[in-house]
């Protein structure tokens, strides 16, 4: 009988040490595998399609989202197509299952509009507000993710270029543009905040500040200042994408800028843009409109 917890030891090494996959991914892969693993009552050469489906349907029931249910189900075909590329099954009962159709839903974004009455009314005074406002501004300005902010080291801040160096996923590093303003809020904050820490968002602990603490920053801010919006770290990497497009940016450049590896994930942001475009398209178009009778 084959150790399912061994095998998926085998698997996350594979992922760390050859695909450089990051300790987040991993320990949702861990964490898939053994839910699957908890679910079947027989070996690993012994799991079949019809295992795989009362697996899905469990989940349905437990009320797990489609987005929820697709990700384990990526989980389970990568690791089985391991499995038989390591010789440890004669046959991939995965190959097969289908992916549930998910809801198209539109990233939230604010307008430009909306950004610059929330950055322009920003606190500040104290250490953590000056941070705050870095914060904000950094996110807007670069469009990076919650993950990759908090990773952020001072090394990796180039105020002279205005560039950052981002650790996006699957370690891959990038170099990104900030504008001015995101340069001004954050050279502000390394020099009222004292601390010879590595990292360049600190708690007010004095270390590095962490996702719930990043999330807490912005609730905070966004009840401070009376926005309805429910406002995450991801409404400004949405905002961000939106905006560039809405003024011309082309869609490659922005999914370079995002760190996506496929423009598929890209294209998404073009279907927020469509308002604008049906204004150029009736202004610009001869016959966009109907003509007057004389």
């Amino acid at each position: 009988m084959l150790d399912f917890k061994r095998y998926i030891e085998k698997f996350l090494n594979y992922l760390e040490i050859e695909k450089n996959y990051s300790s987040h991914t991993l320990i949702g892969y861990r964490k898939d595998l053994l839910d699957f693993s908890k679910f079947v009552d027989r070996p690993i050469d012994k799991i079949d399609y019809f295992i795989f489906r009362k697996f899905i349907a469990s989940l349905s029931q437990k009320g797990l989202s489609k987005k929820t249910q697709a990700r384990k189900i990526s989980t389970l075909k990568s690791f089985f197509k391991f499995l038989l590329r390591e010789g440890f099954i004669n046959s991939n009962p995965a190959l097969s299952i289908p992916y549930p159709k998910l809801d198209k839903n539109l990233p939230k974004f604010l307008t430009e509009e909306d950004m610059r009455r929330l950055l322009d009314s920003l606190p500040q005074g104290s250490l953590l507000q000056i941070r705050d406002k870095a914060i904000f501004e950094l996110l807007y300005s670069s469009g990076i993710r919650m993950s990759e902010l908090i990773s952020l080291d001072v090394e990796d801040v180039d105020l002279i270029s205005g560039v950052i160096k981002v650790k996006g996923k699957g370690k891959k590093e990038r170099l990104l543009p900030i504008g001015e303003t995101a340069q001004k809020a954050i050279r502000e904050y390394l020099q009222v905040r004292k601390s010879n820490q590595k990292a360049l968002f600190l708690n007010r602990f004095g270390e590095r500040i962490s996702p719930v603490g990043v999330f807490k920053v912005i609730k905070k801010q966004i009840k401070y200042l009376g926005f309805k919006e429910d406002i995450s770290a991801h409404v400004f990497r949405h905002s961000f994408a939106t905006h560039l497009l809405n003024r011309g940016a082309d869609l490659r450049s922005v999914q370079e800028l995002l760190g996506h590896s496929s423009i598929s994930t890209t294209q998404v942001y073009t279907h927020l843009t469509i308002d604008r475009l049906k204004e150029v398209y009736k202004k610009a178009h001869p016959r966009a409109k109907r003509f007057k009778s004389g």
